[in-house]
This record gives C-alpha cells, sequence and structure tokens, in this order.
C-alpha cells in the first residue's frame, strides 16, 4: 500500500515510494525498490488492486518498530540475494547497537511524563 501512482497524461507519469519515512538512507531505499520491482517482474507477480479512498484506514502491514524491522530484514532472502549475506549481516548489527544505545538514553518524554510522575 505504500506505492502512488498519480492520475496524469503518460508524459507526466510517476510512481510514488510512500513507505520509506524521512530519516531513511535513500541510496538504501532506491536500491531496495528497484530490487524489489526487478523481482516482481521476474516472478511475474501482478499488482494488487488499487486502493480507492484512504489508505490511513486500512490495517498495518509493516513492521512498526526498528527491531521488528530488523528480524524482517535479516529473514529476507531477497534482500540477502541483492545485497548479499555479509552487508544484511553487518547493517542489521550496526542498528541493532544503534538502537540498544539509543534506549541507554532518558527521553525528554520520559524525564517530563514519567519521572517527575513517580
Amino acid at each position: 500500500m505504500g506505492l502512488r501512482v498519480p492520475r496524469s497524461d503518460p508524459e507526466n507519469r510517476r510512481i510514488e515510494n510512500r513507505i520509506p519515512g524521512a530519516d531513511v538512507n535513500p541510496y538504501l531505499a532506491i536500491a531496495t525498490s528497484l530490487a524489489c520491482g526487478y523481482r516482481g517482474m521476474i516472478e511475474g507477480l501482478e499488482p494488487t488492486e488499487p486502493v480507492s479512498g484512504s489508505a490511513y484506514k486500512l490495517p498495518q502491514g509493516l513492521a512498526r518498530d526498528l527491531v521488528s524491522a530488523l528480524d524482517l530484514l535479516q529473514s529476507s532472502a531477497l534482500v540477502h540475494d541483492v545485497f548479499g549475506p555479509e552487508f544484511v549481516e553487518l547493517f542489521g548489527a550496526i542498528k541493532r547497537a544503534e538502537q540498544e544505545s539509543y534506549f541507554q538514553v532518558i527521553s525528554p518524554w520520559e524525564r517530563e511524563h514519567l519521572l517527575l510522575n513517580v
């Protein structure tokens, strides 16, 4: 549900990938999008029916946190095939270490809502 093809004439047609967030590594996002598109063509996958109306009301189909996303990434045969197992394991290890480091810091929200209300 993350691709959008705005209605337009053929000369102005484009595809918008709305899945990556603002904090994504753009090179990995583009490489992954191209790899998935290529894999879909090789396997002859057909696109799902277009969604009319708001897709925000549909069930969430993506990982909701970094750890879940990393689990999916590291278990994906497609990602291993495209980027190689060494890259996938190293990237996953780095991101898990970053996540662990992040959890060692007390956030401003925690200070305001939890620390002062004990």
